[in-house]
């Protein structure tokens, strides 16, 4: 037998439990979203709209007009979400990467670890050590797209959040940071000096370390990374 189909009532006919469950519902009436969005207590309740923002059969007029609204949180939420409709995480990410700016150095720690991977050059990018290590505590931050950020000009930041984050002993990232210094030191301004290699030269075996220095171009780091010329 079929089940009765929902009653797609709005608050306080509705429940609010009810209501809240009504919202994630793939096929709401027509209409029915454009009227839950217009509800008194849920313009209070900017979280909530995100759900009507993203679901995939909201109006395109709705979708923006909400997502204007949204503060960065659920821009991100809604950013990240593989449910949410197509349209509106691109438009959510765009607009996260508008806001970057305007953050606070601990919104932006707090957004670093949950940005979507388009905000993650932007992010890379920040000045705050702090920001830098949450982002290197990112749960989808992968391997090839750690290495592949890490470029020259390397920023002392940067160098310094590696340096303490669960990648200090990976050989991939080693081999990558010690590329970038090499490229960075030989700049007046670039803030960093032959300590900031330290732990990537001990992340390396001898052989690595071999042909680390091979391609290195900064004498003394590439004594530095030498395993027999180091000890010299």
């Amino acid at each position: 037998m079929k089940p009765p189909s929902a009653p797609w009532g709005l608050p306080p006919e509705v429940p609010w439990p009810r209501f809240l469950r009504l919202l994630r519902q793939p096929d709401p009436p027509r209409g029915w979203l454009e009227a839950a969005a217009d509800l008194r207590e849920l313009k209070k309740r900017p979280l909530l709209l995100r759900w009507i923002a993203q679901h995939p059969k909201a109006p395109a007029h709705l979708r923006s007009r909400l997502l204007a609204r949204l503060p960065w949180r659920a821009l991100v939420a809604v950013a990240a979400d593989p449910g949410a409709h197509p349209q509106a995480r691109q438009q959510a990410t765009e607009k996260v990467q508008q806001l970057w700016a305007t953050l606070t150095t601990g919104e932006r720690r707090s957004l670093a670890i949950h940005a979507p991977r388009p905000l993650w050059p932007l992010v890379w990018r920040a000045p705050a050590v702090s920001v830098l290590q949450a982002f290197l505590q990112h749960p989808k931050l992968g391997l090839e797209a750690l290495v592949a950020l890490i470029q020259p000009p390397l920023r002392p930041p940067q160098a310094d959040a590696l340096a303490t984050s669960r990648w200090r002993e990976i050989g991939p990232v080693a081999e990558q940071v010690l590329r970038a210094l090499d490229q960075t030191l030989a700049q007046p301004d670039s803030g960093l000096v032959l300590g900031h290699a330290a732990p990537w030269v001990k992340a390396l075996d001898e052989e690595a370390r071999i042909l680390a220095a091979s391609r290195t171009l900064t004498p003394a780091l590439r004594r530095m990374v030498h395993p027999r010329r180091g000890t010299d």
